[in-house]
């Protein structure tokens, strides 16, 4: 049951980090606004205090929750039974710069759209299309975070992280980061191995924007801009997003999600032809990626029979944008899992394709 009365209690363990409190509600963490307390909970700031809590949880045999920006995840009614660990590193370093390009660290507890707006402002190119993510930016490369034909693989020079199983400090280059459509080494194969500690990103320095994504060119060009023109750029994402309520707005109850809840799903080529032939009526979109076909989630599912708007208890589909599973208030973990299988399985049924979840489902399996 959503424990939305758990009291936060601070009494000390015996060697435990600075810091720590027991009992911490999660869900004001989250921008979905779902889940139950941690059993301990630090924030750290240092990377010090990140190996510090990092040996503690292993010498207690505590699971361990890296969290960050909370907008990217989905917890259990239970809550996490280990210790959640929040990254609140700090810090925005221009490492070196040529004629062409600019190097800048940042460290994993940034603000990732914060950084987006400098980055726009210094008129340095190549992230301006990212710009209204929420989270923090050490978890864009996790999920090679993406949006409107960007992703930040094509900027990440190289990630700082920390072994958490010797406590050293390595350091990964892009190759080295296994990108994949939202995806990386980070959440594949070395999934609770490494913690982020900061990101580097090489940028163009007076570059203009690459926009790939159709809508969005559309938008620029129907308002006269230029693509040199970042900011103007960075304000038409913005304006696409909270047309689609992906832009965090205390007042917009459809912008309390994960942002886009499913991947868009990529199939064979046969696969699709197949696809295609099985709705021959209807005109699937569907966009080249590399041999394979990506497909619209968002159009699978609303011809799956969810329209924007869908209820579900007090969860339920946003208004404006069918991939946003929103919290309608007082909404649980299990009502989101529920919703989930259920588009899932009717996807499948009408079209044979799976779609799968792109936020971290914390404490309910991996049957979603």
């Amino acid at each position: 049951m959503h424990n939305a009365m758990a009291m936060t209690t601070t009494e000390p363990q015996v060697g435990a980090p600075r810091g720590m409190q027991q009992n911490v509600p999660l869900a004001p963490l989250t921008t979905l606004g779902i889940g139950g307390p941690a059993k301990y909970f630090i924030r750290a700031e240092t990377v010090d205090e990140v190996r510090e809590a990092v040996a503690w949880a292993s010498a207690k045999r505590e699971q361990l929750l890296v969290l960050a920006g909370g907008s990217n995840v989905l917890i259990a009614d239970e809550g996490f039974d280990g210790v959640v660990l929040q990254i609140a590193l700090r810090g925005i370093h221009e490492e070196s710069e040529d004629a062409e390009s600019v190097m800048v660290k940042v460290a994993a507890g940034e603000t990732w759209d914060d950084f987006v707006a400098m980055a726009v402002r210094n008129r340095w190119a190549g992230i301006e299309c990212l710009s209204g993510i929420p989270g923090s930016t050490g978890a864009t490369p996790i999920q090679n975070v993406g949006a409107y034909g960007q992703d930040v693989s094509e900027t990440i020079a190289r990630v700082e992280a920390l072994d958490r199983v010797n406590g050293r400090v390595i350091w990964f280059t892009n190759w080295d980061c296994g990108f994949a459509y939202r995806s990386s080494a980070f959440k594949s194969h070395e999934r609770e191995r490494y913690i982020i500690l900061s990101v580097t990103f090489r940028l163009r320095r007076n570059g203009a924007a690459a926009v790939r994504y159709p809508e969005l060119r559309q938008f620029i060009e129907e308002r006269g801009a230029s693509l040199e023109d970042l900011q103007s750029v960075r304000d038409a994402v913005i304006a696409i997003r909270r047309r689609k309520g992906m832009v965090i707005d205390p007042a917009d109850p459809d912008t309390r999600s994960d942002g886009s809840f499913f991947m868009n799903p990529i199939i064979s080529r046969p696969e699709f032809e197949k696809l295609a032939a099985r709705v021959a009526d209807k005109k699937v979109p569907n966009f080249p990626s590399g041999d394979e076909v990506k497909l619209s989630a968002a159009w699978l599912i609303e011809n799956a029979g969810f329209r924007k708007g869908f209820v579900h208890g007090n969860v339920g589909l946003s208004s404006k944008h069918s991939l946003a599973i929103i919290n309608r208030g007082g909404g649980t973990a299990r009502e989101v899992v529920e919703l989930v299988r259920m588009i899932q399985g009717k996807v499948r049924e009408t079209f044979g394709v799976e779609i799968h979840p792109e936020p971290n489902l914390v404490g309910l399996g991996s049957g979603a």
